[in-house]
């Protein structure tokens, strides 16, 4: 299986961990941010969208990180990242949802607004935005402090597909001018996922990302 990704990005960094974890070879196309690689033809004839990561099969492509991350837990099964049991399934999918429209929304706009904008393109932040992305993200980030009361991991203890789509952040989440003090759980369940082998095993050299 071919996975094109750029270098750095978060969703990119979250399906080689499940890889890892599912002990699934990957080989990796990487797109170039600076020269525009993900916006070429030949790559917009695999996924329309522009984005990444892109999976390419055989004769099959599948775009969508969490899509994706499903699709290679069906090709173990009895994984313990995608459960079989219908309700912890349905846990895991809910928190997949709720990270892709609300939380990931919040710290992507930050992230796009405060970090690469200034940082990869030389732009000036849009300061109505990234109040809007702030006020957004600390509603969220309550929501997933209060729910982390006793619990190790989203599920509780076990890792799962939810974890990687939230651990997927913490590239940028220190470089961002938000206040993460009023979230303590947060920051010691990052600071436990981030010890995570398999994630460890996705680390990137943060002076190579936006190439």
């Amino acid at each position: 299986m071919k996975l094109y990704g750029l270098y750095g990005s978060g969703n990119v960094r979250k399906v080689q961990a499940v890889a890892h974890a599912l002990d699934l070879p990957l080989q990796m196309e990487w797109l170039s941010f600076s020269e525009g690689t993900h916006k070429s033809d030949r790559y917009l004839a695999l996924n329309p969208n522009g984005k990444v990561p892109t999976l390419v099969d055989g004769d099959f492509v599948l775009w969508e990180s969490n899509a994706i991350n499903r699709y290679l837990c069906s090709q173990v099964p009895g994984n313990t990242l995608y459960p079989d049991d219908p309700r912890l399934r349905a846990a895991v999918d809910q928190w997949l949802a709720w990270e892709l429209a609300h939380y990931n929304q919040a710290f992507g706009t930050l992230a796009w607004e405060t970090v690469a904008k200034p940082g990869f393109m030389s732009l000036p932040t849009d300061e109505a935005v990234a109040a809007w992305a702030t006020e957004q993200l600390n509603r969220y980030a309550a929501v997933l402090e209060a729910h982390l009361d006793g619990r190790r991991t989203v599920l509780g203890d076990g890792v799962t597909l939810a974890d990687y789509a939230l651990i997927h952040i913490e590239t940028f989440k220190d470089m961002m001018p938000f206040d993460w003090s009023p979230y303590p759980r947060i920051n010691a369940y990052y600071d436990r996922m981030c010890a995570d082998a398999h994630w460890q095993a996705t680390a990137v050299d943060m002076s190579q990302v936006g190439r």
